[in-house]
């Protein structure tokens, strides 16, 4: 079988925060290649540098040093203007808490990456969203507001809505975190079989070793380095 091309390459990144002697560094030197299609878990300890990792991932901060690759767009010195570009274009983004404005219905809500883009909230935007929460088979709740789903309805949601822009990676940060065992089951379910179905890359933060079980990969970090990296 021919290797896979990389959607998400890492080379020697490092990330400090603060000025001075404040200065902290919370990553050191990471190396990581995350071939297309697989599904990817990142573990570790409160203060490892998973989010800041995640962030940086997502080019919403910018490492110190290193260079980061998406598909085979080489980011480190590309404008500001290019990376929001790039993120809008590649990733899309699941967060622990689903982060859907409480005024729109669900189809709104999901074609808000969409509307970012172009500036406004077209009919093809509504129809691709309507799309999106097929996919996630909850098309029903597409005229609903937030405040009459569920957790596991909204959280489904924001799936459909990282999904929207038909992105090649997903970036999840604890996306079932906020959710009960059973709920945060069946999410993982729903975005297990849009990774085999679509052979999109996803990257799970997360602190549970039942889900990161079910992913291809575990990565574990430990003091902004990568203690162990396994593949399922």
């Amino acid at each position: 079988m021919p290797e896979r091309a990389s959607s998400i390459r890492v080379e020697a990144v490092t990330k400090s925060y603060g000025d001075g002697p404040s200065r902290v560094r919370v990553l050191h030197g990471i190396d990581l290649d995350v071939p297309e299609g697989q599904l990817l878990a990142i573990m570790g300890p409160s203060g490892s540098g998973k989010s800041t990792l995640l962030n940086v991932l997502g080019l919403l901060d910018r490492p110190d040093e290193g260079r980061l690759w998406i598909g085979d767009e080489e980011t480190s010195r590309l404008a500001d203007a290019d990376r929001t570009r790039l993120r809008g274009e590649a990733l899309g983004f699941v967060f622990q808490f689903h982060h859907l404005l409480p005024a729109l219905t669900a189809a709104e809500n999901v074609a808000m990456p969409l509307a970012v883009r172009r500036g406004r909230v077209t009919g093809d935007a509504l129809g691709r969203a309507r799309a999106a929460l097929q996919r996630l088979g909850i098309a029903e709740l597409a005229d609903r507001k937030p405040s009459a789903m569920s957790g596991g309805q909204r959280q489904r949601v924001a799936v459909a809505r990282a999904l929207v822009a038909e992105p090649s990676v997903v970036l999840a940060d604890e996306p079932t975190g906020n959710l009960d065992t059973e709920t945060g089951d069946e999410v993982f379910r729903e975005m297990r079989r849009l990774n085999r179905e679509l052979r999109l890359t996803v990257v799970v933060v997360t602190h549970d070793e039942r889900l990161a079980a079910a992913c291809d990969r575990v990565v574990t970090l430990v003091d902004g380095r990568v203690r162990s990296d396994e593949r399922r």
